[in-house]
């Protein structure tokens, strides 16, 4: 019988202590109150690890690299124990035919209870021979891999949207994997790469709550793309001041303005990134002084230069200083007061009009 992750922890030497504040942790990374922990450690105390198999198409591998690097949940002693990560050929040590063989092997043994987690995309011209696997094209062993699979996750914007192997004129025809897999719920992660502990807590929710997070109209998760990165940008107050940079390396720009006019795409772009951060928290692109590219849009890479700022976002703010809004604010507020005075004046002048006329007196 499949381990549960507890006696997995356990086996490893992890105190119960430590179970439980992880356990803690994980819903507050899953923006869940503290109350549901004890959800959390029932479920993984009694539910056995999941079978998942990780499959590589066209991609850079950036997102395994990202995963790997999660600094909570701690990858290398929860999230791998967690799962039971049956098949990765970028991690697992077997390879050839005995890797392959797994494939088949738990597709027979956990027939619709795995789930298939996909990083890359298939190439569809000339039959799919620009990826072969195993001696066949990779949109055969996605396919096949995924029928009998309880839920897909597409990693990365790769599997999620077809990122720069899909950007034009596409000679491969690199395509998203949601229009290869039909009739499986599809989870997209978008990101190049996502952020660590985006991935790891939308495995850590699958695996607690066995049902998969509520999705935006995208297919996202909206617990991490719920969001504009705009929102929680800690620079969100130079762009509603109208500070902005305008050229690298100025003073503007190292006091920390608004990177918009400098091509900056978080108005646009819905990801984790300002409230999550990357590195462990430590920081994000934006904090360390450049704009958000955009990554977890569909179709960013074929949207012109990245340093082109978005013309179709119109907010208070955007082209004028702090000195002009106060300026227009102060000039409409005194046109508000004279326009009042003025009307104000003209209602008393008609209701002494009837008076007057009444004692006799001309119009």
């Amino acid at each position: 019988m499949t381990e549960t992750f507890y006696e997995v922890l356990r086996r490893q030497g992890i105190t119960r202590r430590s179970f439980l504040k992880f356990c803690s942790l994980t819903a507050t990374s899953l923006g869940l109150s503290a109350s549901v922990a004890p959800q959390i450690a029932k479920a993984l105390e009694t539910k056995p690890r999941t079978p998942v198999l990780w499959l590589h198409g066209l991609e850079c591998t950036c997102c395994s690299e990202s995963f790997i690097r999660s600094a909570h949940p701690l990858t290398r002693d929860v999230v791998l124990s967690m799962l039971s990560l049956d098949y990765d050929d970028t991690l697992m040590a077997a390879a050839g035919h005995q890797a392959e063989a797994i494939i088949e092997t738990v597709k027979e043994k956990y027939k619709g209870n795995y789930i298939v987690a996909v990083e890359g995309n298939p190439p569809l011209n000339e039959d799919g021979m620009f990826c072969i696997q195993g001696g066949r094209p990779f949109v055969e062993k996605l396919k096949e891999t995924c029928a009998d699979a309880k839920a897909v996750i597409a990693w990365g914007s790769c599997a999620s949207y077809g990122c720069v192997q899909a950007a034009r004129p596409n000679p491969t025809r690199a395509t998203p994997i949601r229009k290869v897999i039909t009739g499986k719920p599809i989870i997209h992660v978008p990101g190049c790469p996502p952020i660590a502990e985006v991935m790891t807590g939308v495995v850590s929710y699958m695996l607690t709550f066995e049902r998969i997070p509520d999705l935006d109209r995208q297919g996202r998760p909206r617990m991490f793309y719920g969001q504009r990165i705009h929102d929680k940008c800690y620079r969100r107050g130079h762009f509603d001041a109208g500070q902005f940079v305008n050229e690298w390396d100025t003073e503007p720009a190292r006091m920390g303005f608004c990177l918009y006019k400098m091509g900056c795409k978080g108005p646009t772009t819905y990801n984790a990134c300002s409230s999550t951060r990357w590195n462990g928290g430590i920081s994000w692109p934006v904090q360390s002084g450049h704009g958000c590219l955009g990554c977890s849009e569909d179709g960013f890479w074929d949207k012109g230069s990245f340093y082109d700022r978005v013309t179709s976002i119109h907010q208070f703010g955007i082209e004028a200083s702090a000195d002009q809004i106060g300026g227009a604010i102060a000039i409409g507020t005194g046109a508000a007061v004279a326009a009042h005075a003025a009307i104000t004046a003209l209602s008393r002048i008609r209701q002494s009009e009837p008076q007057n006329k009444k004692e006799g007196e001309p119009a």
